[in-house]
């Protein structure tokens, strides 16, 4: 028995935010070069990162729309864990060439036109409160979701350290701060980025979702009227939005289709599982499915 919930759209999200990050990656690049600012530099190769996981975000949804086949039969959903998981790889490979240029900056500073960071940083950072402001009501739901929130809102604070930044610069003549704000922003980078990877990568290997806690899933399986045993049971998301469960349920007494529909209706309400697969046994013990070894099944 399955329950089925639609995301919602935010295709038009992706977009704007694409065009909108797009344009200010380029105008960040000419003036953090014009200006000689590392921290521009910084931010653009960041925004640009950003960029990209956006593209991989909103094609992995569009993708994912695709019917099931013979073949593949659920479809391409996973293709949205499959980007996350990419995003986060890119964000660390940008990471890497920020510190680099950072910690060469270091020992070889270079003059920096504050005025001008503090003008290019402050337009970053209205334009991606903006874009983080696209996706901050799906954020709790869906990982692409969250993840393009989280980049946006890292963006807009990391764009202010910038602006920050450059008013130091032009108070002060420090040029060292340059590359120490550069610095900053890769720890923010990943920072945001690390818990984003570890959750996308626990998605691309079958972990429970993080959103859901296995013991409480198991006890209220455990605890339905007519269930003796419960085991195989198994929790994994089918895509960033969309959740499985297979369990066997040992009830020695008859059921019905409506049983199983109730509970699946109530894994989808409590724990957001939208795709429960549940298989009755009466608890014969001369008959032991071919999956439930000794020592798996576990009593409730």
């Amino acid at each position: 028995m399955h329950v089925h919930s639609h995301a919602n759209d935010y295709g038009r999200a992706f977009a704007l935010g694409v065009v909108l990050n797009i344009g200010f990656v380029i105008v960040e690049a000419i003036y953090g070069f014009l200006s000689g600012s590392l921290a521009l530099i910084a931010d653009a190769g960041h925004n640009l990162g950003d960029v990209i996981a956006l593209i991989l975000a909103w094609g992995a949804m569009l993708v994912a729309r695709r019917q099931p086949s013979g073949r593949r039969t659920y479809g391409l959903r996973r293709a949205t864990i499959l980007a996350a998981v990419a995003s986060g790889v890119l964000l660390l490979l940008a990471i890497v060439g920020i510190v680099w240029e950072a910690v060469g900056r270091l020992f070889s500073a270079q003059q920096v036109d504050g005025m001008t960071v503090i003008i290019v940083a402050g337009i970053g950072v209205l334009i991606n409160f903006f874009t983080a402001m696209l996706f901050h009501g799906g954020r709790e739901h869906d990982l692409n979701v969250r993840s393009a929130w989280l980049h946006m809102t890292a963006d807009a604070a990391v764009s202010l350290g910038v602006v920050a930044a450059g008013a130091l610069i032009l108070l002060t003549g420090t040029l060292w701060l340059d590359p120490v704000i550069s610095l900053g922003i890769a720890a923010v980078i990943l920072v945001a980025t690390w818990q984003l990877l570890r959750e996308s990568v626990d998605m691309a290997v079958d972990a429970v979702p993080r959103h859901i806690d296995p013991v409480a899933v198991r006890d209220f399986l455990g605890s339905l009227d007519g269930v003796t045993d419960l085991h195989d049971l198994h929790i994994w998301a089918m895509s960033t939005t969309e959740t499985a469960l297979t369990a066997h349920l040992v009830m020695p007494a008859d059921t019905t289709d409506n049983f199983l529909h109730q509970v699946s209706s109530e894994l989808a309400r409590r724990f957001r599982i939208q795709h429960a697969t549940l298989q009755v046994e009466r608890g014969d013990p001369d008959i032991c499915c071919d999956p439930c070894e000794p020592g798996r099944r576990v009593s409730v």
